[in-house]
């Protein structure tokens, strides 16, 4: 089993506070991306993947964009005028013609679907908020939150700066199966709310790969630098897709229960053409995919992690206002000086030879069919992307490049 955790935590306070690869048959292709998608599902989570991308161009990433997502959705329940608009337009929804409630109906259906236990698959997504007792919150957004968000209440006394960091901290801990610890680091009493999002992800693949494949080969981090990782190996019937007009070679290995993940390996040398022209709905195009190849597959035993300020990522997808003094957080409280200091983002995956396990949360403080072919031998012997997506919500769980396997 292995683990994939992802936190994200949005801290609110007052204004005032601190900031921030066969036989030649014809293989199934995909038809050219659409540029424009239709309105209200935008292109948030590749928008923010560039993002991340375009800062640190050679390190490995790691997100959950559906606990990014949910948590940004939950906050402009209580935000007003350009602050909300900000936020909805960053998320991909159009103004007006019910597509806000759209979103939070979707919301919450995808979180009843999730609560649905399954044998085979562990996935649950939760939302809980932490508020101090003397701040008049608005009934309507708590009740929003609560019927939409399924989320728990928790006074808590943020005078008590230690006290409040071990309680949100053993509440995430709790729900995450201990695999995410200590995600607030610190807090200074400024504090008046903090919004929590948490996911927990354990799967094992529908055929495990053999221990006993497993092997040291060389992975290409670039064309001269080299670095040897242990490479599980699996020969069986796999998704398969080239995509020609991505210019890469997509993997699907589905989980046992309602998950697949997705390895996209780039022709050499179009790393930056695949990140440029990824789309949310060539990902779940991919999922609804028949076509499936004897592969001879062989895939890094890795482990990645993502830690990230989304406040300083945030305000570069039009949403900024919710960190300055012109937030019009009003829906959440008629305390009109606060504003959000932090979203902190935390987010690790681990996959082997049995399975994936994995584990996220967001957290916000406020201040104030088949084919039978020749089999195919395909190897992610340099940068690929992966994603992992639940098959019948179409959510996109967890989204990464690795760059290489052994970063620290």
């Amino acid at each position: 089993m292995r683990l994939c955790l992802f936190l994200c935590l949005m801290l609110l306070g007052p204004r005032m506070a601190t900031l921030r690869r066969p036989q030649k048959k014809k293989i199934q292709e995909l038809p050219p991306a659409v540029t424009t998608a239709p309105p209200g599902s935008g292109d948030f989570v590749f928008d923010l993947y560039r993002t991340l991308a375009a800062a640190t161009p050679d390190r490995n990433i790691f997100f959950s964009p559906l606990s990014i997502s949910v948590s940004l959705a939950m906050l402009s329940l209580g935000a007003r005028s350009n602050t909300k608009a900000q936020i909805l337009e960053g998320l991909g929804i159009c103004p007006g013609e019910g597509s806000e409630e759209e979103l939070h109906g979707a919301s919450q259906r995808l979180l009843r679907e999730l609560q649905q236990p399954q044998d085979s698959l562990q996935l649950s997504l939760g939302n809980a908020l932490f508020t101090k007792p003397t701040l008049l919150i608005q009934e309507a957004f708590l009740g929003a939150l609560r019927t939409l968000y399924l989320a728990d209440t928790f006074p808590t006394d943020f005078e008590d700066p230690e006290g409040a960091k071990k309680k949100i901290n053993d509440y995430v801990a709790k729900q995450t199966k201990g695999k995410i610890v200590d995600l607030i680091k610190s807090l200074d009493g400024t504090q008046v709310m903090v919004m929590v999002n948490y996911i927990f992800f354990k799967a094992k693949w529908e055929t495990s790969f053999n221990l006993k494949s497993t092997h040291e080969q060389d992975f290409y981090v670039t064309p001269e630098t080299v670095v040897r990782v242990p490479m599980m190996k699996q020969q069986d019937q796999f998704y398969y897709i080239l995509d020609r007009n991505l210019s890469c070679k997509v993997v699907g290995v589905p989980y046992q229960g309602n998950a697949t993940a997705f390895f996209i390996l780039p022709h050499e040398g179009e790393m930056e053409q695949v990140e440029n022209g990824l789309k949310e709905k060539t990902l779940k195009k991919w999922l609804r995919m028949p076509m499936k190849r004897r592969l001879e597959l062989y895939l890094p035993k890795f482990s990645i992690e993502g830690s990230y300020q989304l406040e300083e990522v945030l305000p570069k997808l039009g949403i900024r206002d919710i960190f300055t003094s012109d937030a019009d957080l009003t829906g959440i409280s008629n305390h009109s000086t606060i504003r959000v200091s932090e979203v902190v983002h935390k987010a690790v995956l681990d996959v082997g030879e049995e399975g994936t396990e994995g584990a996220a949360a967001t957290a916000v403080l406020v201040v104030g069919s088949s084919l039978i072919l020749n089999e195919l031998t395909i190897s992610f012997n340099r940068p690929f992307l992966v994603s992992i997506l639940h098959k019948d919500t179409q959510s996109i769980i967890f989204l990464g490049k690795v760059t290489n396997p052994k970063e620290a």
